[in-house]
């Protein structure tokens, strides 16, 4: 009998083996409140015509110029400025990605780089600093205040230091859910700009803030803005955007794998996008929700709740493990964030869904604590 072959584990880089992947928890029975997810389906009369149109698509070929349908539709849709273009990505997780592999400048006296940087506000997105790590940059987390706000002297002095390719400002941020102060960000941006860096404005949760930085995006040729129509209720279709100065978005496209973007995901998005408003009803829909469960968290004794301008809501309770444990056994999956960093000791992440889903959560919740 032939002994079990050795596997050849040497060959993978020594950070990758001591990482660990991205853990996707296991809501089979669960209402599921733990992703940032768009809780409504599409209509009956919409499934039906989706459907037909998927059918007919030409699946055993290459996805064509149909691509750039889309970008022009998403261009339109975000009321983009003239001068600026589109790129897209399966997700923004990999439009993050392409961001790292562009900027992955070796050092060089001429550049003024020491060594290819990354910096954001922490807590926040964790792609921000795995990307940067798999692409071999080195990543910078400046802790926001107490308050979940921007340290605006030590964003400052770490620009300063580390001379940042690129500096990523989720707004609303993740998981916190807040937005920040403008006048800071306008600081930020003009800071990162001096030093010949990127500002890269993540609206990823844009459907559900009270702000968007689309309106002030032309005032800077070094600030890019991504979003994803994750949240605008195609989850499933890993779909994301990025706009920016069309020379500069030229750029970035060439590290772009061809046919990124499938017939079907696009032709989903496409879709999408003809009945906006549909999503726009849910959008305004989750908004109210939003607000009801800001108000019954804020009089649930035991339960510290901040500011949302996102999908979510961050609140602070005893013991995050318990209440989590607690709410998991009574079939509510929310996310436990309380070890992503020192600031979210004893916080959970809670996503908006109906009004069902929201008041089951909100039972769990008090029964949990």
């Amino acid at each position: 009998m032939n002994s079990p072959q050795k596997l050849p584990t040497q060959v993978i880089r020594q950070d990758v083996q001591s990482m660990h992947a991205y853990a996707i928890q296991d809501s089979k029975g669960m209402i599921k409140l733990d992703a940032m997810e768009n809780p409504h389906r599409l209509p009956l009369d919409l499934q039906a015509k989706l459907g037909q149109r998927l059918g007919a698509l030409a699946l055993n070929r290459y996805p064509d110029n149909r691509v750039n349908d889309l970008r022009h539709a998403l261009a339109a849709y975000a009321d983009m400025p003239e001068g600026f273009d589109v790129m897209l990505g399966n997700g923004s997780d990999e439009l993050i990605s392409l961001l790292a592999l562009a900027c992955d400048v070796p050092p060089s006296v001429d550049n003024g780089f020491k060594v290819a940087n990354v910096l954001a506000p922490v807590p926040g997105f964790v792609m921000y600093a795995m990307s940067a790590q798999l692409q071999g940059l080195a990543f910078h987390g400046v802790p926001l205040t107490a308050d979940f706000e921007l340290d605006e002297a030590a964003m400052l002095a770490a620009i300063e230091e580390h001379r940042p390719s690129i500096t990523y400002l989720a707004y609303p941020n993740n998981p916190t859910a807040n937005l920040w102060n403008d006048e800071v960000i306008e600081k930020i941006i003009e800071a990162v700009g001096q030093q010949g860096g990127l500002v890269v404005m993540d609206e990823a949760y844009q459907p559900f803030s009270s702000k968007s930085y689309i309106d002030r995006i032309s005032r800077h040729s070094h600030v890019l803005l991504m979003r994803t129509l994750s949240k605008f209720g195609l989850a499933g279709i890993r779909l994301g955007y990025m706009m920016g100065p069309k020379a500069l978005i030229a750029e970035i496209d060439k590290v772009r794998p061809p046919y990124n973007i499938s017939v079907l995901n696009c032709e989903c998005a496409l879709f999408a996008l003809e009945h906006q408003d549909v999503f726009a009803k849910q959008a305004t829909e989750l908004r109210t929700q939003r607000a009801q469960l800001l108000t019954a968290l804020a009089h649930m004794s035991g339960v510290q709740v901040y500011p949302s301008d996102a999908n979510m809501i961050l609140v602070r309770v005893p013991d995050a493990q318990k209440t989590f444990d607690g709410m998991k056994i009574r079939h509510v999956l929310i996310k436990n964030v309380s070890k992503m960093h020192p600031l979210l000791a004893n916080c959970l992440r809670l996503t908006v869904g109906t009004a069902e889903e929201n008041q089951l959560m909100l039972t769990a919740l008090q029964e949990s604590l």
